[in-house]
Protein backbone atom coordinates (compact mmCIF):
# COMPACT_ATOMS: atom_id res chain seq x y z
CA UNK A 1 0.00 0.00 0.00
CA UNK A 2 1.21 3.53 -0.65
CA UNK A 3 -0.71 6.40 0.73
CA UNK A 4 -1.03 9.84 -0.66
CA UNK A 5 -1.56 12.45 2.21
CA UNK A 6 -3.93 15.43 1.89
CA UNK A 7 -3.40 18.52 3.72
CA UNK A 8 -4.99 18.15 6.75
CA UNK A 9 -3.28 14.63 7.25
CA UNK A 10 0.58 16.06 6.59
CA UNK A 11 -0.48 18.64 8.70
CA UNK A 12 -0.89 15.72 11.71
CA UNK A 13 1.56 14.33 10.54
CA UNK A 14 3.78 17.25 10.97
CA UNK A 15 2.47 16.79 14.71
CA UNK A 16 3.73 13.12 14.78
CA UNK A 17 7.00 14.00 13.40
CA UNK A 18 7.68 16.61 15.90
CA UNK A 19 6.96 14.52 18.51
CA UNK A 20 9.23 11.86 17.87
CA UNK A 21 11.81 14.12 17.30
CA UNK A 22 11.40 15.53 20.97
CA UNK A 23 10.86 12.18 22.91
CA UNK A 24 14.49 10.96 21.06
CA UNK A 25 15.96 14.54 22.02
CA UNK A 26 14.76 13.84 25.68
CA UNK A 27 15.50 10.07 26.13
CA UNK A 28 19.27 11.04 24.79
CA UNK A 29 19.50 13.97 27.00
CA UNK A 30 18.57 11.51 29.84
CA UNK A 31 20.81 8.98 28.93
CA UNK A 32 23.98 8.29 30.91
CA UNK A 33 26.69 5.83 31.87
CA UNK A 34 24.54 2.92 33.89
CA UNK A 35 21.34 3.91 32.55
CA UNK A 36 19.12 0.88 31.77
CA UNK A 37 17.84 0.05 28.09
CA UNK A 38 14.33 -0.86 30.66
CA UNK A 39 14.68 2.73 31.70
CA UNK A 40 14.94 4.18 28.52
CA UNK A 41 11.64 2.49 26.94
CA UNK A 42 10.14 3.14 30.68
CA UNK A 43 10.51 6.96 30.11
CA UNK A 44 9.42 6.46 26.09
CA UNK A 45 6.49 4.89 27.18
CA UNK A 46 5.74 7.73 29.50
CA UNK A 47 6.17 10.42 26.98
CA UNK A 48 3.84 8.80 24.68
CA UNK A 49 1.40 8.12 26.94
CA UNK A 50 1.59 12.07 27.96
CA UNK A 51 1.17 13.41 24.61
CA UNK A 52 -1.91 11.00 23.36
CA UNK A 53 0.08 9.37 21.23
CA UNK A 54 0.02 5.51 20.65
CA UNK A 55 3.01 3.42 20.10
CA UNK A 56 3.61 1.86 16.92
CA UNK A 57 5.90 -1.27 18.62
CA UNK A 58 4.22 -2.38 21.42
CA UNK A 59 1.81 -5.01 19.51
CA UNK A 60 4.37 -4.92 16.10
CA UNK A 61 4.57 -8.46 14.61
CA UNK A 62 6.05 -8.63 11.45
CA UNK A 63 7.20 -11.95 10.10
CA UNK A 64 10.90 -11.37 11.00
CA UNK A 65 10.28 -11.16 14.87
CA UNK A 66 9.27 -13.56 17.24
CA UNK A 67 5.78 -12.49 18.73
CA UNK A 68 4.72 -8.88 19.39
CA UNK A 69 7.56 -6.52 20.13
CA UNK A 70 6.21 -5.65 23.41
CA UNK A 71 8.10 -2.65 23.60
CA UNK A 72 7.55 1.28 23.36
CA UNK A 73 11.61 1.60 21.21
CA UNK A 74 14.22 0.06 20.05
CA UNK A 75 17.56 0.00 21.71
CA UNK A 76 20.56 -1.15 19.74
CA UNK A 77 23.72 -1.08 21.45
CA UNK A 78 27.54 -1.46 19.98
CA UNK A 79 26.83 -4.89 17.58
CA UNK A 80 23.34 -4.60 17.72
CA UNK A 81 21.71 -2.45 14.46
CA UNK A 82 17.94 -2.49 13.98
CA UNK A 83 15.02 -3.66 16.26
CA UNK A 84 16.77 -3.82 19.50
CA UNK A 85 14.76 -5.55 21.96
CA UNK A 86 15.11 -3.49 25.60
CA UNK A 87 16.39 -5.67 28.74
CA UNK A 88 18.15 -4.79 31.66
CA UNK A 89 21.30 -3.96 30.22
CA UNK A 90 23.39 -1.01 32.33
CA UNK A 91 24.89 1.41 29.63
CA UNK A 92 29.21 1.62 29.78
CA UNK A 93 31.21 4.57 28.73
CA UNK A 94 31.86 4.52 25.40
CA UNK A 95 28.92 2.37 24.20
CA UNK A 96 27.34 3.18 20.61
CA UNK A 97 23.70 3.64 21.23
CA UNK A 98 20.97 2.87 18.54
CA UNK A 99 17.44 4.59 19.65
CA UNK A 100 14.89 3.38 17.08
CA UNK A 101 11.14 5.68 17.48
CA UNK A 102 8.07 5.23 15.48
CA UNK A 103 4.46 6.36 16.75
CA UNK A 104 1.26 7.11 15.38
CA UNK A 105 -0.33 10.73 16.31
CA UNK A 106 -4.44 11.04 15.18
CA UNK A 107 -3.76 8.26 13.00
CA UNK A 108 -0.33 8.91 11.63
CA UNK A 109 2.90 7.98 12.12
CA UNK A 110 6.68 9.03 12.40
CA UNK A 111 9.34 7.22 12.70
CA UNK A 112 13.01 8.45 13.35
CA UNK A 113 16.54 7.21 14.70
CA UNK A 114 19.37 8.54 16.27
CA UNK A 115 23.12 7.08 17.49
CA UNK A 116 25.80 8.46 19.66
CA UNK A 117 28.09 7.40 21.86
CA UNK A 118 27.81 7.37 25.82
CA UNK A 119 29.53 9.08 28.25
CA UNK A 120 32.54 10.63 27.79
CA UNK A 121 34.69 8.25 25.57
CA UNK A 122 34.77 9.82 21.92
CA UNK A 123 35.34 6.67 20.45
CA UNK A 124 36.62 7.51 16.55
CA UNK A 125 35.29 4.44 14.93
CA UNK A 126 31.69 4.79 16.39
CA UNK A 127 32.18 8.67 15.52
CA UNK A 128 32.93 8.21 11.82
CA UNK A 129 29.95 5.51 11.59
CA UNK A 130 27.12 7.73 12.79
CA UNK A 131 28.57 10.69 10.47
CA UNK A 132 28.40 8.61 7.17
CA UNK A 133 25.09 7.51 8.19
CA UNK A 134 23.88 11.08 9.02
CA UNK A 135 25.44 12.40 5.27
CA UNK A 136 24.43 9.56 3.70
CA UNK A 137 20.45 10.85 5.23
CA UNK A 138 21.07 14.13 4.35
CA UNK A 139 22.25 13.18 0.45
CA UNK A 140 18.82 10.85 0.58
CA UNK A 141 16.39 13.78 1.05
CA UNK A 142 17.85 16.63 -1.42
CA UNK A 143 17.67 13.91 -3.40
CA UNK A 144 13.70 13.57 -2.24
CA UNK A 145 11.27 15.84 -5.02
CA UNK A 146 8.21 15.36 -6.72
CA UNK A 147 9.47 13.29 -10.45
CA UNK A 148 12.44 11.82 -8.75
CA UNK A 149 12.37 7.83 -8.33
CA UNK A 150 13.14 6.05 -5.34
CA UNK A 151 15.99 4.84 -7.13
CA UNK A 152 17.67 8.31 -6.95
CA UNK A 153 17.07 8.20 -3.41
CA UNK A 154 18.88 4.98 -2.78
CA UNK A 155 21.51 6.01 -5.02
CA UNK A 156 22.39 8.90 -3.38
CA UNK A 157 22.42 6.95 0.28
CA UNK A 158 24.48 4.60 -0.92
CA UNK A 159 27.26 6.61 -2.97
CA UNK A 160 28.17 8.36 0.48
CA UNK A 161 28.37 4.86 2.32
CA UNK A 162 30.28 3.48 -0.35
CA UNK A 163 32.67 5.91 -0.24
CA UNK A 164 33.09 6.09 3.04
CA UNK A 165 34.07 2.47 2.64
CA UNK A 166 30.86 0.63 4.25
CA UNK A 167 29.51 -2.70 3.09
CA UNK A 168 26.19 -1.70 2.29
CA UNK A 169 22.57 -4.45 3.17
CA UNK A 170 19.72 -4.09 1.23
CA UNK A 171 17.33 -6.80 3.10
CA UNK A 172 15.96 -3.66 5.48
CA UNK A 173 15.84 0.02 4.23
CA UNK A 174 13.98 3.00 4.47
CA UNK A 175 10.14 2.77 3.67
CA UNK A 176 6.61 4.74 2.75
CA UNK A 177 4.35 5.75 5.93
CA UNK A 178 1.15 7.19 6.80
CA UNK A 179 -1.47 5.91 8.66
CA UNK A 180 0.67 2.63 9.37
CA UNK A 181 4.11 2.53 10.31
CA UNK A 182 5.50 0.32 7.30
CA UNK A 183 4.36 0.56 3.86
CA UNK A 184 5.19 0.51 0.32
CA UNK A 185 7.73 1.49 -1.45
CA UNK A 186 10.98 -0.41 0.05
CA UNK A 187 13.71 1.85 -0.05
CA UNK A 188 17.38 -0.18 -0.66
CA UNK A 189 20.33 1.83 1.16
CA UNK A 190 21.75 1.58 -2.47
CA UNK A 191 20.51 0.99 -5.94
CA UNK A 192 19.89 2.64 -9.50
CA UNK A 193 19.10 6.35 -10.04
CA UNK A 194 16.14 6.69 -12.28
CA UNK A 195 14.69 3.28 -11.11
CA UNK A 196 11.21 2.65 -9.28
CA UNK A 197 8.25 4.30 -7.69
CA UNK A 198 7.75 7.85 -9.10
CA UNK A 199 7.54 10.26 -6.04
CA UNK A 200 4.66 12.27 -5.85
CA UNK A 201 3.88 15.85 -3.41
CA UNK A 202 1.44 14.29 -0.06
CA UNK A 203 3.80 11.13 -0.15
CA UNK A 204 5.79 10.08 2.96
CA UNK A 205 8.91 8.21 3.55
CA UNK A 206 10.79 6.96 5.79
CA UNK A 207 15.00 7.04 5.06
CA UNK A 208 17.21 5.29 6.96
CA UNK A 209 20.65 4.71 6.04
CA UNK A 210 22.18 2.13 9.04
CA UNK A 211 25.71 0.65 8.66
CA UNK A 212 27.96 -1.85 10.01
CA UNK A 213 31.83 -1.27 9.91
CA UNK A 214 32.64 -4.80 8.52
CA UNK A 215 30.17 -6.75 6.97
CA UNK A 216 26.68 -6.19 5.67
CA UNK A 217 25.77 -9.72 6.85
CA UNK A 218 22.92 -9.73 9.85
CA UNK A 219 22.32 -12.38 12.61
CA UNK A 220 19.14 -12.59 14.79
CA UNK A 221 19.81 -12.37 18.41
CA UNK A 222 18.91 -14.76 20.89
CA UNK A 223 15.54 -13.14 21.73
CA UNK A 224 14.22 -13.26 18.04
CA UNK A 225 14.21 -9.63 17.33
CA UNK A 226 17.54 -7.58 17.58
CA UNK A 227 19.79 -7.84 14.82
CA UNK A 228 23.37 -8.15 15.26
CA UNK A 229 26.53 -7.43 12.85
CA UNK A 230 27.62 -11.37 11.92
CA UNK A 231 31.31 -9.97 12.85
CA UNK A 232 30.70 -8.39 16.32
CA UNK A 233 31.67 -5.11 14.77
CA UNK A 234 29.63 -1.85 15.92
CA UNK A 235 26.90 -0.87 13.49
CA UNK A 236 25.16 2.90 13.37
CA UNK A 237 22.12 4.27 12.29
CA UNK A 238 20.04 7.41 11.20
CA UNK A 239 16.54 7.98 10.48
CA UNK A 240 14.27 10.69 9.40
CA UNK A 241 10.48 10.87 8.56
CA UNK A 242 10.23 12.92 5.53
CA UNK A 243 7.04 14.89 3.43
CA UNK A 244 7.15 15.12 -0.47
CA UNK A 245 5.91 18.61 -1.28
CA UNK A 246 5.94 21.06 -4.34
CA UNK A 247 8.99 22.60 -3.51
CA UNK A 248 10.98 18.64 -2.49
CA UNK A 249 11.62 17.36 1.01
CA UNK A 250 10.08 18.21 4.05
CA UNK A 251 11.62 16.69 7.26
CA UNK A 252 8.90 16.50 9.90
CA UNK A 253 11.65 14.86 12.41
CA UNK A 254 13.71 17.19 12.75
CA UNK A 255 14.75 18.27 16.17
CA UNK A 256 13.20 22.11 17.21
CA UNK A 257 16.76 23.29 17.75
CA UNK A 258 18.06 21.77 14.30
CA UNK A 259 15.02 23.55 12.44
CA UNK A 260 16.21 26.23 9.82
Amino acid sequence: MIEILNSSELARARDAGALVAHILQTLKSRTEVGTSLLDIDEWARNLIVEAGAQSCYVDYEPSFGRGPFGHYICTSVNDAVLHGLPHDYPLADGDLLTLDLAVSLRGIAADSAISFVVGASKHPESLAMISATERALSAGIAAARPGARIGDLSAAIGAVLSEAGYPINTAFGGHGIGSTMHQDPHIPNTGRPGRGYVLRPGLLLALEPWIMADTAELVTDADGWTLRSATGCRAAHSEHTIAITDEGAEILTLPQQAQP
